[in-house]
């Protein structure tokens, strides 16, 4: 077996992670040679740019179906801190964007027992008619794979409908973790692996591009992130069709969970920092700084990650109700500026394609 000097060597030469590799560099190298290799290898594939995005999230409820352990932004109906909003509150909300200059509205919600594909598709077209140029990224795997079982279509079918109402990317949500065993213990009504990268691989063919994400920090171990990672960089080989990965951090307030408590910041920058090694074909790793903090997300970008989000604007309520330290969470681009800057790097706006937007 190699010494992680060696396996560092490799990589910054540009030899690919094995699984065995990854777990002794994850479990052996000081985090700081970790940090210098993910941000060369990150340099390699976006220079010096940190790339975020003007966007608001829609979250039309909390009802769920499922009631998965690790999270805290479930309700049952009926629960005073419940919400199913109505189509009109829904447009209302981003009619309160108009002319603001943001560029996506991200879409996800609870898999909402009443809610059928048409619900879904309509939700769409009511936005686009309001924000005509607003992309639309919409709906995990999980929500997808729910509503277009519902409607007794095929996962191509669904998606085509949903193309056709103006869905252009989808996130990464719903991945958790992939080992099964895992996911048996902490999800296990919630829709299947199986299902994630059947929505997402068909999405591929259609030319859709979509995020992953992996929900890590909670009972799962290094063998199963490295798993995780190595499952998305074959699917990555497979189609080319993923944008960007960002690691989930599991926040433990208010939820069955709770008492295992959050890994601490240096697991958090190790993460980020294999992640960016392993996922040596996804373009893009994500500091998402709703869910890290604005302080972490900047020592984020020390260790590979080249993109932190948008503004948000206070409409997301998934990681406040988890205990995230912004609880009502909002940056503005001034902010995001400085906080690239003081990291070294170069803030580039960007839309839902990663496309690059001028200053304005």
């Amino acid at each position: 077996m190699r010494g992680w000097e060696d396996i560092l060597k490799s990589v910054k030469s540009g030899e690919r992670l094995s699984a065995e590799d990854a777990l002794t560099l994850w479990q052996e190298a000081p985090l700081w040679y970790l940090a210098e290799a993910a941000v060369e290898k990150k340099r390699s594939i976006s220079g010096d740019k940190v790339f975020y995005n003007r966007n608001f999230h829609l979250e039309p409820t909390n009802v769920c179906l499922f009631n998965c352990k690790f999270c805290s932004f479930r309700r049952p109906r009926g629960s005073a801190e419940a919400w199913e909003w109505s189509i009109e509150q829904l447009e209302e909300q981003v009619a309160r964007y108009r002319g603001t200059g943001v560029t996506e509205v991200h879409i996800v919600g609870g898999v909402h027992p009443d809610h059928n594909l048409d619900y879904y598709c309509d939700l769409i077209r009511r936005v686009k008619q309001i924000l005509p140029k607003v992309a639309i990224k919409a709906y995990t795997a999980i929500e997808l794979s729910y509503m277009i079982r519902k409607a007794e279509l095929s996962t191509r079918e669904g998606l085509e409908r949903l193309i056709e109402a103006g869905m252009e990317a989808i996130p990464g949500g719903g991945a958790e973790i992939f080992d099964s065993d895992i996911r048996l213990q902490i999800c296990p009504e919630k829709g299947s692996t199986e299902e994630w990268f059947e929505v997402h691989r068909t999405a591929h063919e259609l030319g859709i591009k979509t995020n992953a994400t992996m929900l890590y920090g909670h009972i799962e171990g290094i063998p199963h992130r490295i798993d995780h990672l190595m499952r998305l960089r074959e699917l990555q080989d497979a189609t080319g069709g993923l944008n960007a990965f960002i690691p989930l951090k599991y926040r433990n307030f208010g939820n069955p969970m709770s008492e295992i408590g959050e890994v601490p910041l240096t697991d958090d920058l190790r993460t980020l920092a294999m992640s960016r090694l392993i996922l040596d074909n996804v373009p893009h790793i994500k500091a998402y700084w709703v869910m890290y903090g604005k302080q972490t997300t900047e020592m984020a970008l020390k260790f590979g990650a080249d993109d932190v989000d948008g503004t948000i604007d206070d409409s997301t309520k998934i990681y406040s109700m988890a205990g995230a330290e912004d609880k009502r969470p909002t940056m503005s681009v001034e902010e995001m500026k400085q906080m690239v800057a003081r990291a070294g790097f170069v803030a580039v706006e960007r839309d839902t394609h990663y496309n690059e937007i001028g200053e304005q």
